[in-house]
């Protein structure tokens, strides 16, 4: 049974958007709110954030439910996540890598958030165990009291807060596991560098963009900038949306 997808237009490309470790959808509603504005169908999902190849399949299984065309952006991991789904997607048309990951087979989301100096999201880590079923492990979580400063620094001091009670964890198995696909080999692509982020550094996104031939626009931002500036993050992914019809 396909979804139900409403669009204005004939041939509007869905737009999925897909969060990171740490957040969850709603850090998507500036983004979205705009997008509707435009007259975009939009769905953002719920990234389970349990590991790489689950979180991919899971993210497949609801674009391939999708009428129509789609394009797909991704936020932190949730960029890893969209280049190691929709490889072989016949209805993706775009990805949009926002302040995200784009990683080669052999390579983890880990890996990648420390081959360049400046993140500081390590230290403000802590874990927590979890029984899932007959397996376990650890949950990655951002300690409260520094979220702000290292993931939402340019956020309102009240809403960063609301955002670090609600964040949601990540297995850390998850930033280890190692891509299989890079959908950006044939999918073009649009990035998003925030030269003010303390989770990713810019270089390495700055690296992954040159790697991916991207589109690439620069922002002064934070990490979280789905939250702090909506619009630019919408601007960037209705290029795509425009490019793709």
């Amino acid at each position: 049974m396909s979804m139900s997808v409403f669009s204005p237009e004939e041939g509007v490309p869905t737009v999925v958007l897909v969060h990171g470790a740490f957040a969850e959808s709603s850090s998507w509603n500036g983004v979205v709110s705009r997008l509707r504005a435009e007259a975009v169908p939009v769905l953002a999902i719920a990234n389970p954030l349990r590991g790489l190849g689950q979180d991919a399949s899971y993210l497949r299984s609801v674009i391939d439910h999708i009428d129509g065309p789609v394009v797909v952006a991704g936020h932190s991991y949730g960029g890893s996540v969209m280049s190691e789904a929709v490889e072989g997607a016949a209805n993706v048309r775009a990805l949009v890598f926002v302040a995200s990951f784009a990683l080669e087979p052999g390579e983890s989301t880990g890996e990648l958030a420390n081959r360049y100096p400046g993140g500081e999201l390590g230290t403000a880590l802590t874990s927590a165990p979890f029984v899932a079923g007959a397996e376990g492990g650890d949950d990655l979580y951002i300690e409260q009291e520094k979220f702000r400063a290292v993931f939402a620094a340019d956020v309102a001091e009240e809403t960063a807060a609301q955002m670090a009670a609600t964040q949601r964890p990540i297995a850390a198995t998850a930033l280890e596991d190692r891509a299989t696909s890079a959908a950006w080999r044939s999918i073009p692509s649009w990035t998003m560098v925030t030269r003010d982020d303390l989770a990713i550094p810019a270089e390495s996104m700055r690296f992954m963009a040159r790697r991916a031939q991207s589109s690439t626009v620069e922002i002064d931002a934070s990490h979280a900038v789905t939250v702090s500036q909506p619009d630019a993050v919408a601007d960037l992914i209705l290029a795509a949306v425009r490019a793709s019809r």
